[in-house]
């Protein structure tokens, strides 16, 4: 199965006509009786307001620009590292839980040559075939789970009977993809704001995969400057050289140290995510703010939470669509902070750091991947000895791999990128109550993934220890929903098929 490596491919789908213009005209709107428009702008102004308003760091008349790319052939490294590695963006990327990957599609940094190619490629080849030989063991395993789960052998109908084993077809290839190297190509819609593009083009060297990223947003500059050349041309930073960074200089890249590593494991006593750090006082807070809100000095505390956490008096709770930001009840929670420690494998994190309202501290995986093989194995895997076998030699084939390249001179930056998407990686998260209960919301439901989901069950059993009165009203949304709205389950025809609402959050998650 040779390697398939098209190259990045970036497109700018939909732009700003006049994104410059656009920019200066909304400098010059802070100064006047009313709003100008960007066909009113001089030449004069675009010399003189663009350069005063980015070189004063005035960069929120950039943002009203907005470009909506299509990428695809790029690594998943680069979006989990660069791409994904901060709040500001919106990206639909193409899922490994639900495409079947046929074909060996990664990226092969240019760099490598001779010996070295040879090793990587034969190493993605041999992942793609661990993970087809995965997807083939896994299918009666998770069809088997699944049949339980629906009772098919006591339903008399085949559609119904074909639909189980197409989701338990989905359940295999989201289980071996934990093998698939993290070099694999992805494609995604991706859209930023023009000053989220200026610091992109600016720190790309910055980037685990500098060279892939300085590629990809050099073309996605370029498809800018089709339509609007003033936009980097008038303004804008050079991009940073590598090496000249930060962590260059105080972390060179390098394996893992092993007792680091060990003693954050042993920190998490045993579980994905620890709760390390809160508000003590979180709930007198939250309690006060909402009765200075609504100007309520009568209300308990107990009546003042309900009102910005119970479903049965808070109707924003009900709704699919996330308002808490905008409910100036709600926003009471954002005064109650955790912090995590979590341990997830890179692609349950791929998914975890979209919740971009909770960030965290990734590590830089050059610095802090050890020697040895260093992976989450997924549940599943252990059901079945054959496979748990197959992958656990398959991500020792990757562990050797990375040795063969980092030998033969590989930086560690790209020898790492051999490594399969159940490599372990280790960081702190924090967020406020407001946008955790989102996440938890999203990521309780049986639907989630397995890692996120345990994480996210973690988290919610520490702070009900803490701080029960504000986690007495969380959880998916069949139990948020429970006896107040119909629907229950908000999935649809994608209903996990456990009554979840009846126990949770006593619930057994078996696939």
């Amino acid at each position: 199965m040779p390697v398939i490596d098209t190259g990045p491919e970036v497109r700018l789908r939909n732009w700003f006509d006049r994104p410059y213009d656009d920019a200066i005209a909304a400098a010059r709107t802070c100064y006047s009786p009313r709003v100008i428009a960007a066909e009113e702008v001089t030449e004069r102004q675009r010399r003189s307001i663009g350069p005063l308003t980015y070189e004063g760091g005035h960069h929120t008349v950039y943002q009203h620009a907005t470009f909506e790319f299509s990428l695809s052939g790029i690594s998943r490294q680069l979006v989990w590292s660069f791409l994904h590695g901060f709040p500001f963006y919106n990206t639909e990327q193409q899922s490994q839980r639900y495409v079947r990957l046929d074909e060996a599609r990664a990226h092969v940094p240019v760099q490598l040559g001779g010996e070295a190619r040879a090793v990587f490629e034969a190493a993605v080849e041999r992942a793609w075939s661990a993970y087809a030989e995965l997807t083939r063991r896994l299918e009666p395993v998770t069809l088997g789970v699944l049949s339980d789960l629906w009772r098919l052998k006591s339903r008399q109908s085949q559609a119904f009977g074909r639909s189980v084993a197409k989701e338990a077809g989905k359940k295999a290839i989201e289980t071996a993809r934990y093998v698939i190297p993290i070099a694999c190509h992805t494609a995604m819609v991706y859209t930023i704001s023009g000053i989220t593009l200026h610091r992109l083009r600016r720190t790309a060297a910055l980037s685990e995969v500098a060279h892939e990223a300085r590629t990809v947003v050099e073309l996605m500059v370029s498809e800018v400057e089709k339509v609007d050349p003033a936009f980097f041309r008038e303004v804008g930073d050079e991009p940073l050289e590598r090496g000249a960074s930060l962590e260059d200089r105080e972390a060179p890249a390098g394996l893992g140290d092993p007792a680091l590593l060990e003693g954050f494991d042993k920190s998490l006593a045993g579980r994905r995510s620890r709760l390390i750090d809160y508000g003590a006082n979180a709930p007198l807070v939250v309690a006060d703010a909402v009765r200075h809100v609504l100007g309520r000095a009568d209300l308990d505390d107990d009546d003042a939470l309900a009102l910005a956490l119970d479903p049965a008096r808070n109707p924003y709770r009900l709704e699919t669509l996330n308002l808490g930001v905008h409910a100036p009840v709600m926003r009471a929670l954002d005064h109650a902070h955790y912090t995590f420690r979590k341990r997830l494998s890179h692609t349950a994190d791929s998914q975890d750091q979209r919740h971009r309202m909770v960030p965290g501290s990734r590590p830089l995986l050059s610095r802090t991947v050890p020697g040895h093989v260093d992976v989450v194995e997924p549940g599943l895997i252990g059901e079945e000895p054959a496979c748990q076998a197959l992958f656990r030699e398959a991500v020792e084939e990757s562990w050797d791999a990375r040795e063969r390249l980092l030998a033969l001179g590989v930086s560690p930056e790209i020898a790492v990128t051999v490594l399969p998407n159940a490599l372990a990686v280790r960081f702190e998260e924090s967020g406020s109550l407001l946008h955790l209960i989102h996440k938890w919301t999203m990521r309780t439901c049986l639907n989630a993934q397995r890692e996120i989901f345990e994480a996210s069950m973690d988290e919610i059993e520490q702070v009900g220890a803490v701080h029960p009165s504000l986690v007495r009203h969380v959880g998916p949304p069949c139990s948020v929903r429970n006896g107040l709205v119909r629907p229950r389950c908000t999935e649809g025809s994608h209903f996990c098929g456990v009554p979840v609402w009846r126990s949770f959050p006593d619930v057994e998650r078996r696939i």
